[in-house]
């Protein structure tokens, strides 16, 4: 079981088998916002100011920028001199000299992100807020595979929306870890029960009960599902809130 969110320690270092993953507010004070912001390459720049809602813009500043202030102190780096490559289906990556070790992941919804990190090993985390939407059947048809649809459709009505942001976000999870993107979604199943562990119960081209990704949901946020897949077993996972202050 992933342990719950708490606050860092003064000192953090990354070790061989552990995971760290980071709970970000998206609702700092402007001065942070603008702090964060200052860390950016030019090409970030330019993509926060597409967005065309000042909400949309800051969440994304914000996620960023926080990813280049942690992956700094890792690398014990400036987040500025920080340089980022996009495989093929635009899993982000960091350019070498800094890539050789550090791998991430950044999710964000509403007003929560959150940031994974590992080292050597790929990993995928998602965040949702869930919600309410119009029809969800229709929805999960599209998006789960047929196991986990003919799941979904045997729960009872009122377990329907959490059960689809308990799927969606193990599912997001693991096609991040991947980097395969949507075309992989029906590849393999995920739990989605009320109650149920969250764990892999099919991926293609694997043995049965013997998948190469594992699969957790992390520790509750109110509001939201979230999850993180990695590559391999057994790693120690610690999760820590990110207090972001002016100047950060």
């Amino acid at each position: 079981m992933v342990p719950a969110w708490r606050e860092p320690p003064a000192q953090i270092a990354l070790g061989h088998g552990e995971v760290h993953v980071w709970r970000v507010a998206l609702d700092p004070p402007s001065a942070t916002i603008a702090a964060l912001a200052s860390v950016l390459a030019d090409d970030e720049r330019t993509r926060a100011a597409r967005f065309h809602f000042d909400r949309d813009r800051n969440a994304y500043i914000i996620a960023r920028g926080a990813l280049r202030t942690l992956a700094g102190r890792y690398l014990e780096r400036p987040p500025a001199a920080l340089g980022f490559g996009y495989r093929t289906k635009g899993k982000p990556y960091l350019l070498a000299p800094d890539g050789a070790w550090l791998r991430f992941n950044v999710s964000h919804s509403g007003d929560v992100a959150v940031i994974g990190f590992a080292r050597g090993t790929e990993l995928g985390v998602d965040v949702e807020r869930r919600r309410s939407m119009p029809d969800l059947t229709s929805l999960a048809q599209t998006s789960f595979s047929p196991d986990e649809y003919a799941r979904f459709c045997a729960l009872a009505p009122h377990d329907h929306e959490a059960a689809f942001f308990r799927c969606w976000s193990r599912k997001e999870a693991v096609i991040k870890a991947t980097g395969e993107g949507m075309s992989q979604l029906a590849d393999f199943d995920v739990s989605l029960e009320p109650g149920a562990p969250a764990r892999l119960r099919r991926f293609a081209g694997e043995p049965p009960g013997a998948p190469r990704w594992s699969l957790d949901d992390l520790p509750e946020i109110p509001g939201y599902a979230a999850a993180l897949a990695v590559a391999g077993h057994g790693l120690d996972v610690a999760c820590w809130d990110l207090r972001l202050v002016p100047g950060c």
